[in-house]
């Protein structure tokens, strides 16, 4: 996963120990995400660190963004697409995004490339 590229500490491999800045598909560790929150006086809607786009969270919003960034072979919003293509069980589509984002160095992407393949979900058996 690399270092917090605001603090420069490792990331953490368990990925709910870190937070993505949906705005710009950045991922940063949870002392900078609250770090950023108190710096927001504690309020929903405070400056991303990266973009200083509002972080507000509409579902509408996160979605179009996701998907831009997947355009611009984000390789981190390519393995969000593909979590949420897998759980709605389109198979096929999540393999795409999951090889894709593995082809671009997404760690856990290879994972998961590697538990599809072992239930052959999304390949031929």
């Amino acid at each position: 996963l690399g270092d917090c590229p605001i603090c420069m500490i490792p990331l953490q491999l368990h990925l709910k120990r870190s937070a993505i800045m949906s705005c710009c598909s950045k991922v940063i560790c949870c002392g900078c995400s609250h770090g950023t929150i108190r710096g927001g006086k504690a309020s929903l809607d405070f400056p991303c660190p990266f973009c200083r786009k509002s972080t507000r969270i509409i579902d509408e919003d996160v979605m179009k963004q996701r998907l831009k960034r997947v355009g611009a072979n984000d390789p981190v919003a390519m393995y969000q697409e593909g979590t949420f293509q897998f759980e709605d069980g389109n198979y096929e589509r999540s393999f795409e995004h999951f090889i894709k984002a593995a082809e671009l160095g997404h760690v856990e992407a290879h994972n998961l490339l590697s538990r599809m393949y072992n239930n052959g979900q999304g390949v031929e058996k």
